[in-house]
């Protein structure tokens, strides 16, 4: 069967088009909304902070395990019926999650939620690309950003706004009736393609499967908690690092020479989709490093709360959106990705260099709309060329294959930045710290003012001379860290600024003049 008698038009398209939109913001939403109600959770539950942060490693570690194999499993169950179960598991597992009352219950079922959740972002992504015809690829992957790009933005302030009115099981029972609907939707709508053969149970990879859960199972686990287990002084990080590196290695060999592997790794050949998977990769931890990073400095440094520091996103979530049809149209005339590509690089190291320059213990936030904008921007021309590369020279079963690989690297890229990141916030902190601390001269004018300063408003408060002066020596000491805090967070932001900068010689050399130009190549 031709790649085109997958192609819809008219409302029947539009149709399967939002259907696949709503599930991907499901997955994407479910990622970050729990962040904000982790505080409810733990008294709720009567758990620890540090123990309820395993509903979110859960979630990543089924997510990352079940994205690379959601082409194998759509081919050997269909499109349609993989995509509807993988909802019905989704919604399922979110009742479940709101009904829990431990947290081994809490923990359980999100692995469950993430494993269903995970085959709808890629899988969505499969359906819409194969909706629509090849010279319209860039409009069907603009489409797709959207939901992307907006989904992480939309679950601070909607959790936010949950936990303020309702209780945390509300942010997993909102998923119910968008599931029921979207479930119903791919149904009456979704098609599968008839490209593949389902497996006999003796041709299925188990031993892939299991060298493929342990590897990314194993690395997401060592990325999720290396720096609060001191990353390699603590035995279990070392021997999980060990099992993911040799467990990858036995999983490539196994795939290159089994006949029917659970992850065609031979897809990558296709140079398009290597310099599409790599770009992903750079493009995750990026994004998810700067949405990480400006949300804490947000509510640790100027005492936001949640909800005001997701709202803060939107509008570059938006420009980003705006801008996403905009490029689709231009890729469709025929504009090389390699510049739109190089052009958002530009832009994003423009948009770290503003934050550099911008973050101080007090800013206050009428600077951060316009260097948001500029991110949106950059992000925008990143986002639907890399995708629209990736999967530009594609037909049938290996449009799943490489949207399987983009959506994996996309999704390790980003836990890869914020390990990186969180190691860095607490090392450099220290580092700032110590460099800072000389300055507190006690023979200094200014320092001795100061602490004059401070020690005589606790004296007026009733406290003894002795008692004003540590207190004022606490008041430098808190006023240290967070300037050391902030000297942090600006290195971070122009270390991701060189980063986009070097990537644009890359993306210039290696993606060859005319790649990705959607053209009808039904001949």
């Amino acid at each position: 069967m031709e790649e085109n008698s997958l192609v819809e038009y008219g409302s029947r398209r539009a149709i399967i088009t939002i259907t696949a939109i709503m599930c991907a913001l499901l997955e994407i939403v479910d990622t970050t909304i729990v962040n904000v109600a982790m505080n409810d959770m733990k008294g709720s539950l009567g758990v620890t902070l540090t123990d309820i942060a395993w509903d979110v490693t859960a979630y990543a570690i089924a997510n990352v395990i079940i994205v690379p194999m959601t082409s194998w499993l759509s081919q050997q169950f269909g499109h349609k019926n993989y995509f509807a179960a993988s909802i019905v598991i989704f919604t399922i597992s979110s009742f479940l999650c709101g009904q829990s009352t431990t947290l081994w219950e809490i923990i359980l079922f999100r692995f469950i939620q993430g494993l269903g959740g995970g085959a709808l972002l890629v899988t969505s992504q499969t359906i819409i690309t194969e909706s629509y015809p090849k010279e319209k690829r860039g409009i069907a992957q603009a489409i797709y950003g959207m939901g992307v790009i907006v989904g992480p933005t939309l679950g601070p302030p909607l959790g936010g706004f949950i936990i303020d009115h309702w209780s945390w099981p509300y942010i997993f029972y909102i998923n119910i009736p968008i599931g029921i609907i979207a479930t119903l939707l791919t149904i009456g709508f979704v098609r599968s393609p008839k490209y593949a053969e389902k497996s006999k149970l003796s041709q299925v990879d188990f031993l892939g499967i299991i060298l493929l859960s342990a590897a990314v199972g194993a690395l997401q686990y060592v990325l999720e908690h290396g720096q609060q287990d001191d990353w390699f002084d603590n035995t279990t990080i070392i021997v999980l690092s060990i099992i993911s590196l040799f467990s990858f290695i036995l999983f490539v060999w196994r795939e290159l020479v089994f006949d029917h592997p659970i992850v065609n790794i031979r897809v990558l050949k296709d140079s398009n989709l290597l310099i599409g998977t790599i770009l992903s990769f750079v493009l995750g931890f990026g994004l998810y490093g700067s949405t990480f990073i400006i949300p804490i400095y947000t509510q640790s440094l100027l005492g936001w709360t949640a909800t005001d520091a997701g709202l803060l996103l939107v509008p570059s979530s938006l420009m980003t959106a705006f801008m996403m049809p905009f490029i689709a149209i231009m890729l469709q005339k025929g504009v090389s990705p390699k510049y739109l590509v190089s052009a958002g690089f530009l832009v994003f190291f423009a948009y770290s260099f503003w934050f550099f320059t911008i973050m101080t213990p007090d800013t206050g936030t009428e600077h951060f709309f316009w260097p948001l904008i500029i991110g949106g921007m950059g992000l925008g021309l990143l986002f639907v060329p890399v995708t629209t590369l990736s999967l530009s020279t594609l037909m049938g079963k290996s449009i799943g294959e490489g949207a399987a690989f983009t959506g994996m690297f996309r999704q390790l890229g980003g836990s890869f930045g914020i390990a990186i990141i969180t190691t860095l916030v607490s090392r450099w902190t220290v580092q700032h710290r110590a460099n800072l601390v000389p300055n507190l001269d006690p023979s200094n004018v200014d320092v001795q003012t100061r602490i004059h300063a401070l020690q005589q408003s606790f004296m007026q408060k009733g406290f003894t001379a002795q008692e004003s002066l540590n207190k004022a020596s606490q008041i430098l000491d808190v006023q240290i860290l967070k300037q050391s805090t902030v000297l942090t967070y600006m290195d971070i932001f122009l270390y991701l600024g060189v980063l986009f900068l070097c990537c644009i010689p890359f993306v210039l050399i290696f993606i060859k003049k005319g790649a990705g130009k959607v053209v009808d190549v039904r001949h």
